[in-house]
């Protein structure tokens, strides 16, 4: 998928959360927890290699784990 389709997706969604009262706060949250989610699938629950992929401390990454009750091991939510 080329950039400018993911943006245009991505103002899409935003559009919706507007229309819908989503708070700022909310819509980050879910997006950071998704995003960490996806990751932690791609490395197999490897938060090591996850934390390296998405450019964050380790440390961070196993604060958000337990922020979000991700599950690490293969990326499964609780």
């Amino acid at each position: 998928m080329e950039s400018a389709d993911v943006r245009d997706q991505l103002e899409g969604l935003v559009s919706q959360m507007v229309e819908r009262g989503i708070l700022f706060d909310e819509a980050v949250c879910e997006f950071e927890k998704r995003f960490i989610k996806r990751m932690l699938d791609r490395t197999n629950g490897n938060q090591s290699r996850a934390a390296e992929l998405l450019g964050i401390h380790r440390n961070t990454l196993s604060r958000k784990v337990v922020q979000y009750k991700l599950d690490h091991r293969r990326g499964r939510s609780r």
